[in-house]
């Protein structure tokens, strides 16, 4: 029988993104966006069991068992890096795998806003960093973690639900926790981190309200805090923080935000139109003044018309931000019309200068 290992030298032979292995199919992978079915037979439910419990050790069978579901991540030597999700589906034991490269590509290699180097010399403040599942927010993190542990002498604390990256202490010492292997919780983990003298404390996920509250407080006292949220787009996302919090607190987590925020980064990938691959596309949103002010008097429906204006402070509008990528031939109308906020806007801009904005 064949071994996920074997399935995994496979999926990276193929360039892809994730493996699925779900029982009555054969195994599948994703590659640039699309799912394709390997060669070979369906998996039983036995076959799946058996392949991803040799996987497990005592506790995590354990925990597996008493939970039903399962997320870890573990590392193959001359591979890469896994991070995996496993569940029960009929009574199947099936899981889900992210593949991690183990090397981590610079924000020059991985075409990033040249604003991340900005955002990763501020002393403190929140950055955050958005968009759907599968577009690479977790990587745009680790490269401006490691920027900062290239160039600043800070001690650094993630907390990640799993570890992905695994980073090397450089200029900077850096602690790399993961929620139910060293920590309990986000909450627990961010509470302690505050204790532990960080200057960067960066959060895989803020998921609840909890979270959410203790990263706005760290932010304001002095750290920076980095981390990522499923929005798609920079008004959205400052949106989504406030509607966490009761409608009696909110008023306050506005000033919050607005002493606070440094920068959103809103990502998303797009099929490149003459070959295989994907390009990056951004809306980035600086906290200039206007932006501070709007957030405060709770005007987030004219964030976008500020960040339209502010080319020169590094912004640029996701829509903008497409319609270079369609302007350069890197995708086709189609996929930039269907990808963009507002279609009607996206057909009247005028032409964009599309190298590495910023």
């Amino acid at each position: 029988m064949i071994s996920i290992e074997q399935l995994l030298a496979r999926a990276l032979q193929m360039d892809a993104s994730d493996l699925h292995v779900v029982a009555g199919i054969p195994p599948s992978v994703r590659v640039d966006g699309d799912i394709q079915f390997l060669e070979g037979e369906a998996l039983t439910p036995e076959a799946t069991g058996e392949m991803i419990s040799a996987l497990l050790n005592d506790a995590q069978r354990e925990r597996l068992e008493r939970e039903l579901e399962l997320d870890f991540s573990f590392q193959l030597p001359d591979l890469g890096r896994f991070r995996t999700s496993l569940y029960f589906s009929r009574g199947a034991l099936e899981g889900s795998f992210r593949i991690v490269p183990l090397r981590l590509k610079t924000a020059h290699e991985l075409n990033l806003p040249q604003v991340l180097e900005r955002l990763a010399k501020v002393p403190s403040g929140l950055v955050l960093i958005t968009g759907p599942t599968g577009v690479g927010k977790t990587t745009t993190m680790n490269a401006l973690i490691d920027i900062i542990n290239s160039d600043r002498r800070v001690r650094i604390i993630t907390i990640e639900d799993p570890i992905e990256y695994v980073h090397q202490h450089r200029r900077s010492v850096i602690i790399q926790r993961e929620v139910d292997c060293d920590t309990h919780s986000f909450r627990n983990a961010l509470t302690s981190a505050l204790r532990q003298d960080p200057n960067v404390i960066c959060i895989g996920e803020m998921r609840d309200l909890d979270t959410i509250s203790t990263a706005l407080t760290a932010a304001e006292t002095g750290h920076l805090v980095v981390s990522t949220l499923h929005t798609q787009s920079a008004a959205q996302t400052i949106d989504r923080i406030i509607d966490v919090f009761p409608a009696h607190q909110q008023g306050q987590v506005r000033m919050q935000l607005a002493s606070s925020l440094q920068g959103v980064i809103c990502q998303q990938l797009l099929p490149l139109v003459a070959e295989r691959g994907r390009v990056l596309a951004c809306e980035v949103m600086m906290a200039t003044p206007a932006i501070r002010a709007l957030i405060r008097e709770g005007k987030m429906q004219q964030i976008p018309n500020v960040i339209s204006t502010g080319r020169e402070d590094g912004m640029i509008l996701m829509d903008r931000c497409i319609r270079g990528l369609y302007e350069s031939g890197l995708v086709s109308y189609d996929t930039a019309v269907s990808r963009c906020q507002d279609p009607q806007t996206f057909k009247s801009l005028g032409p964009v200068e599309q190298a590495r904005w910023g």
